[in-house]
């Protein structure tokens, strides 16, 4: 008896028919996880705290890049286990000539990024044309996200260097 006098309070009458079991939220009712979704969760397990003989862009301002703890002003070629100055001043600069030093790497770079200031700006496509036939991929970002995905190249191990040009 006294579990159908519980039924009674939890039914509500709707349109002159008895609902089913139906029970509104209260604003402080909690909701928890189920046991079964207690195990699903995403975590995130960093393998190599860090990593001596790889090049990281660690930040950038408009007068240059700290790049694995040293501060590089102005322009810079960053390769897999060196940095250059490059003498480039804008996008406009980035011709054939300015990218043989890229071309030269032994062993040779897969993926080239070039970071162009503060937007993606359109290089030349012969320019681009020469780089792909050397065996070479370009990929013109602007100079966050070229920091970014050469950041990204690097921890996946693969053979990439980044021209960068400080954003305005």
């Amino acid at each position: 008896m006294a579990a159908v006098a519980a039924l009674r309070g939890s039914c509500r009458w709707r349109g002159g028919r008895r609902a089913g079991l139906h029970r509104a939220p209260c604003r402080g009712h909690r909701l928890t996880p189920a046991d079964d979704e207690m195990y699903q969760r995403t975590r995130v397990m960093v393998l190599e705290p860090e990593s001596p003989n790889i090049m990281f862009i660690e930040g950038y301002s408009t007068r240059g890049f700290t790049i694995s703890g040293d501060v590089v002003v102005g322009p810079c070629a960053v390769l897999p286990r060196s940095i250059l100055q490059w003498n480039v001043g804008s996008h406009r600069d980035i011709s054939h000539e300015s990218l043989s030093l890229f071309r030269l790497l032994e062993p040779q770079i897969e993926i080239l990024v070039l970071g162009t200031g503060d937007r993606v700006e359109r290089l030349h496509p012969a320019t681009l044309k020469q780089m792909r036939e050397c065996g070479i991929a370009v990929e013109v970002q602007d100079t966050a996200n070229a920091c970014a995905t050469f950041n990204f190249l690097m921890n996946e191990r693969r053979v990439v260097a980044a021209g960068l040009i400080p954003p305005r």
